[in-house]
Order: structure tokens, then C-alpha cells, then sequence
């Protein structure tokens, strides 16, 4: 950011709720259906339709507002809100205005600004405040045509869908702050259960509100919120641009005024949408149709006592149980099936840093070439310990491991049907070690000579040709011991 200015940014994250059926109707919320499949005249607003409400949104919304250190209140009302746009079908959407279902929470969460290879450069704890999180119903989709930019397309699957929208305080001061805080909120409603955090599909949607002013300046700058951001890393480079052009603008004299904008990744600009409402716009007022929303202070304790172990406190955990370091926690929690994957790996190994160095390389790298996830991974946790424990009981090499490995993340056979199978167990007979690397020296004379005129790649060049003969077998500590006995003895 230049010297001199300031950035003022709040977030509005939009969390699709997992729930089978919609907000108001029992319309499938199944996401990749035909176009208008998952409709019923409640959630395509005809008239005479009626909106009852579903219990389990309501029940994963209080997770999610206990997980996030929010006050649930006891009674809250359902209001509309009143736009129009063509994918919305009522001409109103329902949602909640002056009496939200939570509010008034504070997160803790550590951040950092990155270096120019978008590593984290030092991870720092600070605290940003949550407004509220209040229940509503999504939209459609609008669905430009490509061949045709004159036409439009309405698919309302989507609306109906249950969301909870968690609006920030205005906390954060760079796009770095808003990507780790996104992060941090996806992971939450993840390992809770209550967000399947899919920003692809659009589970989750941010919207971010940007303003800049001069350094020491009190008064708040004109904002510009940047909608419907499906992506962290499009959020950071929306927000980063955001800021440069309000600066940009203001120092050549301009004026800003308070609009929304939309992010274009392809040419890494945000541009002008709409001049940006104000609620007095929407003209909210309660849902006729819908009585307050009333639960016990006894069900908000009940549902506080179900929640599992948070992201942030499992991070801290592995920290201090596991001794990873940040950047390690960070990965190995950012969700709940790997974090749980990790644990079940130390279980059946019985070697915490063995499970995390397999995990965080070999695993995770096959995962993404492969384009799949720790869910849908063929080797089972306990077969990755197994194998772990092959190496550490000298059964097999490093390097006759990651031979296993491979062809258990293909086929998911157990580690030891593979061994068997392929006659992979190490060499560890002295004897036998012993006759390799006497042929080894007699066939290498040249790397014997550079050797002993101090030369000690060559002793690498042997070491390679030993376990190249035993065909990766030989007990690599015991062949780099034997060598050199053999090389400093005889001549």
C-alpha cells in the first residue's frame, strides 16, 4: 500500500447452509441439477405459496454463531427485502434486518502479510469483530449467454437455499487480514459440519467493503463493495486493486462515490456494477408470513455442548503436542478430514514426524497432480502408518517406500501385500551387503581413486551404483558404513 494512506475494509460472507431441502420449501438443495429442477411454487414466489421454515437451518446456524463467539438471541425476526432482479422471483428476499439471529462476536486468528512468492513472512494474532450473522434465502443465478451477449438466462435452483451472511466489523486493514480471515471462517464452518466452504460451487461468497483515507484520519473514507468474490486469492487480488484505485483517484483530485463493484479475474480489474443502495433502500419490513423466531437459552447450551473441536484449537494443539511448526498446523487442520487423517496416521505409526513429512509431501502433492481430495484418497491412514512402521523396522528403505507408496495411493493395496508381492524387503544381511560393494569397487576404480584423493562425490557415485546393483534393497546406513570401511582399508 502507499505510504501515506490507509486501508478500512469489512467482509460479508455468505455460508450456504448443508441442509437436503431449502430454507422455506422442500425443494432439494443438490447442487448440478437441470436448470429450474429444484423449484416449487414457495421458493418461485407464486402467489398463494407459504414459507415454513426448516428446523435444521436453524440448528446449523447456531452452530456456526457458537463456533464464531457470537450471542444467539432468544428471538429474532424475519424480514423482507425488498429489490428486484430478474433471479429473484418474489421481488423480495427474506432475511433479517434489525433483529438478527446472532450477533456481537470477536475471533482471534493469526495472519500475515506475504512476500512476493505469497509465502506468510510472520504469523501474528489479532482479534477482528463479527457484527452479526443473521439467517436468510439466496437468490438465482443469472447465466450470461456467451453466444448471444443480448441474452440472459435465469436458473433458480439456487433459490431458496438456506444461507447464514456473517458481517464483519470494519477491522481489517489490508487483503492479507481478509484472506486469512475468510480462511479462518471456511475452516470453522467446515469442521462444525454446517458449510460444505465450497467457493467454486458458490457455498461460500464474500463480498468486500473498501475504503481508504490518509493516515491518522478519523473519518472513514467512501466505500466500494466488491460483490460475489468466489475465490481467497481472487479476494486478496480484488482488494489489493481496490485499494490502488481509490488512492490512485483520489490523488488526482477525483471523487469517490459509493458503489458496487464486480471483480474481473481475467484482466485483474474490478469495474462499476451498480451506485450501491443504502438500507433504507430495500425498505425492510417483518415477514407477515413468518412468526418471530424464538429458542431457549437451555437448546443454545445443548447445541454449545455438541460442537466438536474448533480449527483454531486443534492448530494449537498440533503445535504444542505434535511440535509442527505454524505453516504445518495451518495445512494440516485447514479441514477436518486431513486434520483427522494426520491424527489416525500418528496412531498407526507411531511417529509424529514421519506422519507429518509423509503427509505434507508426498501425500498432499499426489492429491493435488491428481486433482482429488483427502476424502477420496485410496490410502487409508492406518496403511500409511503401516508403511511408516516398514521403514522404521528396516523392512524397507526410504526409497523402497516411496515405490510402495506410489502404488498404494494407485491401487490402495496395504503396504505389506505390496512388499510381498514385489520383493521389496531391505537388505539388511551383512554378508551380503559386504559382496555388493566389493563388486561395486572392483567395477568403479575410477570413483575408488577420486575418493581417496579427497574427492567425496565419488563416494556418493559409489554409494548409488551399491543400491542401483541391489535394486534399492540394500540398507542404505549399512552400506555407506561398509564402504567406507572398505575404501579406508584396502588399496
Amino acid at each position: 500500500m502507499k505510504a501515506g494512506w490507509e486501508a478500512v475494509i469489512g467482509l460479508e460472507v455468505h455460508a450456504q447452509l448443508n441442509t437436503k431441502s431449502k430454507i422455506f420449501c422442500s425443494c432439494s438443495t443438490e447442487f448440478g441439477q437441470e436448470p429450474n429442477d429444484n423449484t416449487c411454487p414457495v421458493c418461485l414466489g407464486l402467489p398463494g405459496a407459504l414459507p415454513v421454515l426448516n428446523r435444521e437451518v436453524i440448528v446449523n446456524a447456531g452452530k456456526a454463531a457458537l463456533a464464531l463467539n457470537l450471542r444467539v438471541n432468544t428471538e429474532s425476526i424475519f424480514a423482507r427485502k425488498n429489490y428486484f432482479y430478474p433471479d429473484l422471483p418474489k421481488g423480495y428476499q427474506i432475511s433479517q434486518y434489525d433483529k438478527p439471529f446472532s450477533e456481537l462476536g470477536v475471533v482471534e486468528i493469526l495472519t500475515s502479510e506475504r512476500d512476493d512468492a505469497g509465502r506468510p513472512v510472520e504469523w501474528k494474532p489479532k482479534r477482528f469483530g463479527i457484527t452479526r450473522a443473521h439467517i436468510e434465502e439466496d437468490a438465482g443465478k443469472s447465466v450470461h449467454d456467451i453466444g448471444d451477449p443480448d441474452k440472459t438466462h435465469v436458473n433458480l435452483n439456487r433459490a431458496g437455499t438456506p444461507l447464514l451472511e456473517i458481517v464483519s466489523e470494519p477491522d481489517f486493514r489490508n487483503a492479507w487480514e481478509a484472506y486469512d480471515y475468510v480462511g479462518f471462517l471456511r475452516r470453522t464452518l467446515q469442521f462444525i459440519g454446517v458449510c460444505d466452504g465450497n467457493m467454486e460451487e458458490g457455498n461460500l461468497r464474500c463480498d468486500a467493503n473498501v475504503s481508504v483515507r490518509p493516515v491518522g484520519q478519523e473519518k472513514l473514507g467512501t466505500r466500494a463493495e466488491i460483490k460475489n468474490v468466489n475465490s481467497l486469492r481472487f479476494l486478496q487480488k480484488a482488494i489489493d486493486y481496490e485499494i490502488d484505485r481509490q488512492i490512485a483517484l483520489l490523488e488526482a483530485g477525483g471523487t469517490m462515490v459509493q458503489e458496487t463493484r464486480l471483480w474481473n479475474e481475467k484482466e485483474g480489474k474490478t469495474y462499476t456494477m451498480r451506485t450501491k443502495e443504502d438500507a433504507h433502500d430495500y425498505r425492510y419490513f417483518p415477514d407477515p408470513d413468518l412468526p418471530p423466531l424464538e429458542v431457549s437459552s437451555e437448546w443454545i447450551e445443548a447445541l454449545k455442548a455438541e460442537l466438536p473441536e474448533l480449527p483454531e484449537d486443534r492448530r494449537q494443539r498440533f503445535m504444542r503436542e505434535y511440535e509442527v511448526n505454524a505453516d504445518e498446523s495451518f495445512t494440516l487442520t485447514g479441514e477436518r478430514a486431513l486434520a483427522d487423517y494426520f491424527e489416525a496416521t500418528i496412531k498407526a505409526s507411531s511417529n509424529i514426524r514421519a506422519a507429518a513429512n509423509w503427509i505434507l509431501s508426498e501425500l498432499l502433492r499426489e492429491l493435488k497432480n491428481s486433482d482429488t481430495d483427502i476424502n477420496n484418497c485410496k490410502i487409508k491412514a492406518e496403511d500409511l502408518g503401516a508403511m511408516i512402521r516398514l521403514i522404521d523396522d528396516k523392512t524397507i528403505s526410504g526409497k523402497i517406500a516411496k515405490d510402495v507408496f506410489a502404488d498404494m495411493f494407485a491401487t490402495g493395496k496395504a503396504p505389506a501385500d505390496i512388499v510381498k508381492e514385489k520383493g521389496l524387503v531391505q537388505i539388511t544381511d551383512t554378508t551380503a551387503i559386504e559382496k555388493v560393494v566389493d563388486e561395486v569397487i572392483a567395477a568403479n576404480a575410477k570413483n575408488v581413486e577420486e575418493y581417496r584423493a579427497g574427492k567425496d562425490k565419488a563416494f556418493n557415485a559409489l554409494v548409488g551404483q551399491i543400491m542401483k546393483a541391489s535394486k534399492g534393497k540394500a540398507n542404505p546406513a549399512q552400506v555407506n558404513e561398509l564402504l567406507k570401511a572398505r575404501l579406508t582399508t584396502t588399496g
